[in-house]
C-alpha cells in the first residue's frame, strides 16, 4: 500500500497554522479537531510542523504556562516529509528510526496531506489482514 492510498482513504482534511500564531492557538485547533499536528506554513510553503509533543515540553519548560510563546519557538523546522508514492512499511520504518509520528506527505513542493503512525498502523494491518483472508480462501478452495 502506497502513502497516497493511505491519504485518499483517510480524506484530504488538512489543518495548518503560520510562525507567528500563539501556540494557544494551536492547542485550541488540534483539540477542536481531536488531531496531533499542524502543519507549519509560511508564505506558501511549509515551514515545519507542531505536535503535541513540542506543546507538552513547552509547557513543563514554562511551567505549566504557555503565556504568549509562538509557534516559530517550538516547531520542529526540519521534519521527516513522505513522497506519495512511498511504500506504507518503508514510511513505518522511516518513522520508527526517525521517533516521528506525524509526517507530512509532499509531492515537490505541494503539501498533500499529513500521516500519522496510527494511520500507517491501521493501513498495514487492513493489508494484512485482506492477505490473510485472500490466503485461507485459497487454503480451503484448494482442498475442495
Amino acid at each position: 500500500m502506497l502513502v497516497s492510498e493511505i491519504l485518499r482513504i483517510k480524506g484530504n482534511a488538512l489543518f495548518t497554522t503560520s510562525p507567528d500564531a500563539p501556540v494557544l492557538d494551536a492547542v485550541k485547533v488540534m483539540s477542536q479537531h481531536d488531531i496531533g499536528s499542524l502543519v507549519v506554513m509560511d508564505h506558501g510553503r511549509m515551514a515545519g510542523l507542531v505536535t503535541f509533543a513540542e506543546v507538552l515540553a513547552a509547557l513543563a519548560d514554562r511551567g505549566g504556562s504557555l503565556g504568549d510563546i509562538r509557534i516559530e519557538a517550538i516547531a520542529e523546522a526540519d521534519p521527516l516529509v513522505a513522497a506519495p508514492g512511498i511504500d506504507a512499511m518503508e514510511l513505518r520504518r522511516m518513522m520508527l528510526e526517525r521517533h516521528a509520528r506525524y509526517v507530512p506527505v509532499m509531492d515537490g513542493r505541494m503539501l498533500l496531506g499529513v500521516i500519522s503512525f496510527h494511520d500507517v498502523a491501521k493501513a498495514v494491518y487492513e493489508d494484512q489482514s485482506y492477505e490473510n483472508r485472500m490466503l485461507k480462501n485459497y487454503i480451503s478452495d484448494d482442498r475442495s
